[in-house]
């Protein structure tokens, strides 16, 4: 058996925050305002993945709790890939796409495919992550945001 899920996530730019996407911490002047570290790739991961074993959503599991303040999504992907294992399901496969004005992704796509495959435990070639900008439109075209999308399969 397959399933799919799809996942979305959107943060607001802030000064003061740490800007990290996949796992991965990129050099910029902003970051992202959020009540874990607003890791927006790893939070539509998670939801693409919770939606495809009928789980809910990222809220439903980790709230905005002092538990959760400021964690490592990370680690949030982590407990997701327990909670998923334990419906008997294994991670198939995951596509995303960050969409950020600035700065310029590209360079670290690698190591993010790299530290998601390590945490999905999966095979790099089973993790897709695209960039794209919005070409100054809208609120991440502004730089007022960056926000994600992400297709998970998962098999039994």
């Amino acid at each position: 058996m397959i399933r799919f899920g799809i996942g979305y996530d959107v943060h607001r730019l802030a000064p003061n925050r740490k800007l990290i996407l996949g796992g991965v911490e990129i050099e910029h002047t902003l970051g992202l305002e959020a009540h874990s570290d607003g890791d927006v790739l790893i939070h539509a991961i998670i939801d693409a993945l919770l939606g495809a074993a009928t789980l809910g959503d990222i809220g439903q599991h980790f709230p905005m709790t002092p538990e959760f303040k400021d964690v490592s999504s990370v680690e949030l992907l982590k407990r997701t890939c327990d909670l998923i294992k334990g419906k008997g399901y294994s991670v198939g496969n995951v596509d995303s796409i960050i969409v950020a004005q600035r700065p310029k992704l590209a360079p670290h796509i690698p190591i993010m495919r790299q530290r998601l495959a390590q945490v999905l435990q999966v095979e790099l070639d089973a993790v897709s992550v695209k960039a794209k900008t919005e070409e100054g439109l809208g609120f991440t075209g502004n730089e007022q945001g960056i926000s994600a999308y992400a297709v998970a399969s998962l098999q039994r």
